[in-house]
This record gives C-alpha cells, sequence and structure tokens, in this order.
C-alpha cells in the first residue's frame, strides 16, 4: 500500500451523505440508489464522505494512502441502530487506496475492500480506490429511442462478448486491450456482423480471472484488468453512438469467499447465510447471498442501479437465476433446508427477484432484464403484478440443449430424433425467450460450435450455417457467443484471442457473411422479429417429416408480407418439395444457406417460385421447391 499525507487521531466529521430516510430504506430493504450513499464520495466542499454497513463490528475505521493506514486515524461513527457507520475524511482525495478496518466484537481487526466501491485497484491488488465517476456523455440520442430498440417486437440480436479473449494486442498477445482500445475495432465488427447489441460477461471486478468475472466482488467496480471507469463509459458511449446496445452480465447469484471481500465482513456471515445448507454453492464453492436480509436486496438492487443510471447500460443479463429459485439446487438429500411450506423453493429469492425487476422496470422502462434460467419455473418473464417473476426475456436453454444435440448427431440418424427439434412448439410462447448459443456451450471440452458438427470439413460447415439459420428463423431473440460467427476450430480460451486469421480462409469468411446477411434479414423483416412472443406469429407447414429431416415453418408479419424457411438436415438435396404458403404470386428466395458466396454447393430455385392455387400444410397455395443439402432458405412474397 502506498504511503501519504498525515497520520491523525482526530475523527472525521459525521455530516455525510446518508439521510434518516436513506437509513429507513435501506434497512427495509427498498432502497435502489445505496451505491450514492455509501461507499467512498467527493463532497462539493472537499473531502470525502465513506460510509459502509457493518452492524456488528465494535469500531470501524478507514484507512488508506491518506493516513498512512493507521487504524487509529479516522475513525467512523455509528447511525444509530441502523448498522451503518459513517463519516468525512478531509484529506482523501480521487486515486487514494482505502480499506475498511474492522474491529469485531471478538477484537479482531479485519482489513475489508468497500462492498460499495466504484473504482478498485489493478487485480491482484484488492484496494478500493477513491474516485469521481464525472464523465461527459455523448450518447444522448441513443438514450432518447433506446427503448425503442429493445422491446419484445424489436429485433434484439446479441454478441456475446468476453472482453479479455475477444482480441488481445497483436504485438503483445499476453496483453488486453483495454476499454478505450477496444472500442472501434469491436464497433467495426459488430456493424460489419448486422448484430443489435454487445453482452459483455461481467465486467465487475473480480479477482480470478479464470471465472471470466462470474466470481464478482466489486459489484459497484468496473474490472481495472482493462482501464479505469471513464474508459469504460467510453467504450459504452462509443457504441451507443454507432447505435449498438450494450447489455452486462450481472451476478446476484453468489460471490466469492476471499477473505478481502464480502465473506464475513464483519465478523459475521452478514451478507451469506451462516448455515451452509443454505449459504454455500457446492457448484462454484461459493457463497449464496442471504435474501431474506433486507439491507443485502438493498445493495444488490442498489447495484443493478448502479449499471443502469452510471453506465447507461441498457440491460442486464441475471445470471444462474435457477440457483437462486431452488433450496435444492445441486444439492442431494439432507443437504439443503425446506422452506417454511415444506418445499424446494427459495421465497426469500423469490421475492427479491420480484421487487428487483418491479423496481428496475420502474426506474427504466427503455431496458430489459435477462434472466438465465433452466428449469420450467412458471412465468421468470411474466409481469409480477400477474403472478410472474417479472423478467423482460429469459433464455431458452432446452433449446439449445436440444438443437445442438440434434445437430450433432449424423444426419442417417437425425429421422429418429425429429421431436428435438419439434418439442419446443410446445412451449414457445410459455415465456418470452431469447435463443442462445452462448459462451457456456464451448468451453470445458465442449468444443467449438464447428467441431460439434458432424461429417467432413464441407458438411460441417454447412450444418453450422443450417444451425444458425434455423436459430434466426425461429421465433425469439438471437445471441451468439463471439466466435461463433467465424467458425472457430477450438473451442473458447479466455487466455488468448479468438482466431480472426481464419477470415483469411473462404470458408471461416463465408460463415461471417452468412450471419451478416441473417442479422439484416432479422431486421429489416418485421415477420421475424415484430411477433416473437405471440403464437399467431408462427406456423408449423412440415413439422412432422421425420424420414426426410424436413421441416418448414411460416414467420406471419403484423404488418407486412409473412416469410416461409425451410431447413434441410440431411446432405442430400431435396428436389420438389413442397411448401403451404397462405397467398399466391412470386415468393422470392430471399437467403440461402447453399449460396456459393457462403461457401455452399449452389443448389436453389434461380431466384423464387411462384405459388400455385393447390392445398398445402392447411394452407391455400403451394411452393414446390428445391432445398439444398444441409440448407436453410428463407421464401418472402415478392
Amino acid at each position: 500500500m502506498t504511503a501519504a499525507r498525515r497520520t491523525s487521531t482526530e475523527e472525521p466529521s459525521t455530516t455525510g451523505l446518508l439521510s434518516e430516510h436513506d437509513l429507513y430504506l435501506f434497512n427495509e430493504g427498498t432502497h435502489r440508489r445505496m451505491g450514492e450513499k455509501l461507499g467512498a464520495h467527493l463532497l462539493p466542499g472537499g473531502g470525502v464522505s465513506f460510509g459502509v454497513w457493518a452492524p456488528n463490528a465494535d469500531r470501524v475505521a478507514v484507512i488508506g494512502d491518506f493516513n498512512h493506514w493507521n487504524p487509529g486515524a479516522d475513525q467512523l461513527r455509528a447511525r444509530g441502530s441502523s448498522g451503518i457507520w459513517e463519516g468525512v475524511v478531509g484529506h482523501a482525495v480521487p486515486g487514494h487506496v482505502y480499506k475498511f478496518a474492522i474491529t469485531t466484537r471478538s477484537g479482531d481487526v479485519l482489513e475489508k475492500a468497500d462492498p460499495f466501491a466504484q473504482c478498485t485497484e489493478h487485480p491482484p491488488r484488492t484496494g478500493s480506490v477513491v474516485w469521481d465517476l464525472s464523465y461527459e456523455w455523448g450518447d444522448a440520442d441513443w438514450m432518447r429511442s433506446r427503448g425503442d430498440r429493445i422491446r419484445l417486437d424489436a429485433p434484439l440480436s446479441v454478441y456475446e462478448v468476453h472482453l479479455g479473449s475477444w482480441r488481445r494486442d497483436p504485438s503483445d498477445p499476453g496483453r488486453f486491450l483495454g476499454y478505450a482500445e477496444v472500442a472501434e475495432p469491436l464497433i467495426r465488427h459488430v456493424v460489419q456482423s448486422g448484430f443489435t447489441h454487445v453482452e459483455f460477461l461481467p465486467l465487475m471486478e473480480h479477482p480470478f480471472y479464470g471465472s471470466w468475472g462470474y466470481q464478482t466482488t466489486g459489484f459497484f467496480a468496473p474490472t481495472r484488468r482493462y482501464g479505469t471507469p471513464q474508459e469504460l463509459m467510453f467504450l459504452i458511449d462509443q457504441l451507443h453512438q454507432a447505435g449498438i446496445g450494450v447489455l452486462f452480465d450481472w451476478v446476484p447469484s453468489h460471490f466469492p469467499e476471499d477473505s478481502f471481500a464480502l465473506a464475513s465482513f464483519d465478523g459475521t456471515h452478514l451478507f451469506e447465510h451462516a448455515d451452509p445448507r443454505l449459504g454455500f454453492h457446492p457448484d462454484w464453492k461459493s457463497l449464496i447471498f442471504n435474501y431474506g436480509r433486507h439491507e443485502v436486496r438493498s445493495f444488490l438492487a442498489s447495484s443493478a442501479e448502479h449499471w443502469l443510471s452510471a453506465y447507461h447500460v441498457d440491460g442486464l443479463r441475471v445470471d444462474a437465476v435457477a440457483s437462486m429459485l431452488y433450496l435444492d439446487y445441486s444439492r442431494r438429500p439432507g443437504e439443503w433446508i425446506p422452506n417454511v411450506h415444506g418445499g424446494r423453493e427459495n421465497l426469500e429469492a423469490l421475492e427479491f427477484l420480484r421487487q428487483l425487476n418491479t423496481g428496475i422496470y420502474a426506474d427504466h422502462p427503455d431496458v430489459q432484464v435477462i434472466a438465465e434460467e433452466s428449469t420450467a419455473f412458471p412465468g421468470i418473464s411474466r409481469p409480477v403484478d400477474a403472478g410472474g417473476v417479472g423478467f423482460g426475456l429469459k433464455w431458452d436453454m432446452g433449446w439449445m440443449h436440444d438443437t445442438l444435440l440434434y445437430m450433432g448427431r449424423e444426419p442417417i440418424h437425425r429421422r429418429h430424433h425429429h421431436g428435438e427439434l419439434t418439442f419446443r412448439g410446445v412451449y414457445a410462447f410459455s415465456e418470452n425467450f431469447m435463443l442462445p448459443l452462448s459462451h457456456d456451450e464451448v468451453v470445458h471440452g465442449k468444443g467449438s460450435l464447428l467441431s460439434k458438427m458432424p461429417g467432413d470439413d464441407w458438411q460441417r460447415f454447412a450444418n453450422l450455417r443450417l444451425l444458425y439459420g434455423y436459430q434466426f428463423g425461429q421465433p425469439g431473440k438471437k445471441l451468439l457467443f463471439m466466435g461463433d460467427e467465424l467458425a472457430q476450430r477450438r473451442e473458447w480460451d479466455h487466455d488468448g484471442s479468438l482466431d480472426w486469421h481464419l477470415l483469411e480462409s473462404p470458408a471461416h469468411e463465408g460463415i461471417l457473411r452468412w450471419v451478416a446477411d441473417l442479422n439484416r434479414l432479422y431486421r429489416e423483416l418485421d415477420a421475424l422479429h415484430a411477433r416473437d412472443t405471440e403464437p399467431d406469429g408462427f406456423a408449423w407447414t412440415q413439422p412432422n417429416e421425420p424420414d426426410t429431416s424436413l421441416l418448414s415453418f411460416l414467420r406471419m408479419s403484423a404488418t407486412g408480407s409473412p416469410l416461409l424457411v425451410i431447413c434441410n438436415f440431411t446432405p442430400v438435396p431435396r428436389p420438389n418439395v413442397l411448401a403451404g404458403v397462405p397467398h399466391g404470386g412470386f415468393w422470392q428466395e430471399l437467403l440461402n444457406s447453399d449460396a456459393e458466396n457462403y461457401g455452399g454447393s449452389g443448389w436453389g430455385n434461380l431466384g423464387g417460385v411462384e405459388a400455385r392455387p393447390v392445398p398445402a400444410h392447411g394452407m391455400p397455395w403451394t411452393l414446390t421447391v428445391t432445398v439444398p443439402p444441409l440448407g436453410c432458405i428463407f421464401f418472402g412474397p415478392r
């Protein structure tokens, strides 16, 4: 730690930022802006207000560069029975590193990082940093219109990014590109690829880089690995000015056991449950928040608010919601405690999530909160006042699992597993779904998406194009993890960079062109996005063709023309395929995954086909088309 200006036994002033109303709301569990009150905040007249929640502490001091880390120098004072300690240190300035020295009731002194810190030291150092978050934003046009770009009837195609391994410094592959450095190449690539939003794996401070950010310790501080808070703001600002939205992964489900952070914060199990059957997560060897404690709910809700307000983030993807909802998640009998009704649902977590979503949408009706939730828990994306949990969207993990399982099978066997594709029709509109092909599917020995595909190299690429075409044709918002659009041959490695050199190969470049054209069509035609959550916006025309592994369906527009999607999951060209359509005229071949400019073999329909007035598949008109091997075709009336 760096030595600094003075040593003193003078107690700091108690004229801080917290009003009695703030204390009341915090203790009630309904304060959503405690990030503006607790932690370290510069005061207009000079000095820094420090505040921390440590209700079971005997004494609390702030230590740092400004007092030679002397725990006797700047003692904080308790604010009644609120559990909050507060004070003003007149000689602290931006850039000073600090921690809280917490004396427990047993006499131990714990040096803890600030749970509300807005900036931290560069890992592996663990100090909090006094910081001024002032920034002059240039994204006013985006902020005025962003709600229209993320509504349920808007095209939402998300590019999921782990910033540390998207692209490294070409001259020094071990060096991360910082927030400001990555802005220009990232924007250029996202625009070229056609995505509407970027979703960053957690950028909140985390001690272990290999956790990808999911072991968070800085719930209000961006990681310093890539730069300062203002440099992250610059990145978001530039993305917004380029017309690209920004989503953040956010982790309120658990936190690591590191002794400098939240664990046993004031000598007691403050943020976490004391009983490991409630407070310890067996999968991630981490601690579970005590959602029944009012102040913990205020802490987490304030963290969410901080990113949405201070950083202009357009939405949060909430990680591991299933682990929050179920008391027996990843636990054997006897390793968990039933709720008051004897059930397995975590009623306190459920109450917190409903309260969280209600608060976010009240304050920010122009954002989305997205649940990564892998079970059939009802009403995840339904309004709270209708009995739901209140998220705007839910990841369709079942679709991802079933589709990748099916696509990994040899085409000759797919006829026996056709239901893995069609089963989604049973539940597709029970929630507001996003269809992800996420980072979790390309790590830990699972291989890349390309490597999952069967057949020779040509067939693997054709299967991958088919997979993406099927994904973009199905109802639901879209997400691809970085590297999917390049057809990475190896699985994701967080210690390296994406294999950008692959784009020198026509096959890989063809995948990127296909993704870009899918995104373009998806954005342009409202049939592909406007009715994603409406059953009347989708109709099977050929769901039951297991022997040929053909699948076709219609996407209906609210205002314009319908769209026909036909997929052939075998490497055999299928001429003279009949497809029912709702009206006559010429149906144009809008996209064909087998086109030569994508790396395909060139099977197609010479630009389109004329509908005949012959009923088929419950429709009054029929198209007779050629479906290419391992191909996906989009048709629309001209």
